[in-house]
């Protein structure tokens, strides 16, 4: 009787985990293409979106697992061809794309973030997990963007590693703010997920 009782709640959160994961890969895709409702929002090529936020939203009410998960759903249904990655594009052709190494690092700022909150439980904590997962993104997307400027996209000679983070300065002061408000309005509704523990 024991172990049937505790076998059907673990089947109940393993559901829930995998409604939370699909829930956020969707936000992923609603966020990566605000820009065909603010088309201006594009910089030198860089789409300033909403995808950062929701990442890093992942990893601390999922935790990093669950939340690392969410991003790589998303990141595999934008590579089977549908398209929910910037400008409604997707395919396997994506990988050649100067900015997809942003859409990798997704992946590992959600496991980032969960895994600082997932050690300590505070208000600060979950601040500094964001900005940390933030800074990540920009130092790794941009870096995999500059390389792939100048090894496979065809950059123009004027094209420097100046100017590649010079590309990436529109969008920093709203990715701060976002960070900051992610990291406070997770910590307030985490207590009511369960999911972070479950998985």
């Amino acid at each position: 009787m024991t172990t049937a009782s505790e076998g059907r709640p673990q089947s109940k959160f393993s559901t829930l985990s995998i409604v939370y994961s699909g829930m956020f890969a969707a936000l992923m895709m609603i966020g990566a293409n605000i820009t065909s409702f603010i088309p201006f929002l594009v910089v030198g090529g860089v789409p300033i979106t909403l995808q950062t936020f929701f990442a890093v939203l992942s990893g601390l009410l999922l935790g990093s697992r669950l939340g690392a998960l969410s991003m790589t759903v998303y990141m595999m249904v934008g590579l089977a061809g549908a398209p929910v990655f910037a400008k409604f594009q997707g395919g396997f052709g994506q990988i050649l794309s100067p900015t997809f190494g942003f859409i990798v690092t997704f992946i590992l700022i959600a496991y980032v973030a969960g895994k600082i909150v997932e050690r300590k439980n505070t208000l600060p904590s979950y601040i500094i997990a964001s900005l940390v997962a933030t800074a990540i993104n920009y130092l790794l997307g941009t870096n995999w963007m500059y390389v792939a400027y100048k090894v496979w996209a065809a950059a123009p000679e004027v094209f420097t590693y100046k100017i590649a983070w010079l590309w990436m300065i529109p969008p920093l002061p709203k990715d701060i703010v976002l960070a900051v408000l992610a990291g406070i309005f997770a910590f307030r509704i985490s207590k009511h997920l369960k999911v972070r523990h479950t998985f």
